[in-house]
Order: C-alpha cells, then sequence, then structure tokens
C-alpha cells in the first residue's frame, strides 16, 4: 500500500505531538524513512498541525534531517504533500 508514495514528498501525522515532512525513500515493516526531512515537535509553537503543515506546503519542507527512520507504529495517517488541501 506504501508503494505509491515511494519517492514522493509525505507528510506523516504522528499520534505523538509531531508531524513530519519528507520524500519517503523506504519502508520496511517497522520503519518509514524519509529523507530531506522536517520533523517538527508541535509543542515548540503555538500554530496547530494543519497550519504547520498547510505553510509547509505553500513555503516548502523546512528540512532539518538530510535521513530520518520513523517508527511506523506512531504514524497515523499519510498523504502526498500535493493531496494536502487549504481549506
Amino acid at each position: 500500500m506504501l508503494d505509491e508514495y515511494l519517492n514522493e514528498r509525505v507528510v506523516l501525522d504522528m499520534s505523538s505531538m509531531f508531524v513530519c515532512l519528507g520524500k519517503l525513500a523506504r519502508f520496511d515493516d517497522h520503519f518509514i524513512e524519509l529523507r530531506n526531512a522536517d520533523i517538527h515537535d508541535l509543542r515548540d509553537t503555538d500554530t496547530t498541525r494543519e497550519n504547520y503543515v498547510a505553510e509547509s506546503v505553500a513555503t516548502g519542507i523546512k528540512r532539518n534531517r538530510k535521513k530520518v527512520l520513523v517508527r511506523r507504529a506512531e504514524v497515523v495517517a499519510i498523504a502526498r504533500i500535493t493531496d494536502v488541501v487549504d481549506a
């Protein structure tokens, strides 16, 4: 199912107060690897998850990691950046 997202820029909504954006490089049963990723801790700002993602879509991903592994068990949702809507 994740195959359709390979090499696409994606948003990972996490069960925690983190949101992750980046290019989906690969995955296995336990991890998702993002490249040129932005791992954002929502506790560090007053903005909502939705506003942060919308701003990142508009201005570009603010890369703070060249490569990161995210535990699949922590991911609530995945979407292509191009599928994010600004309501």
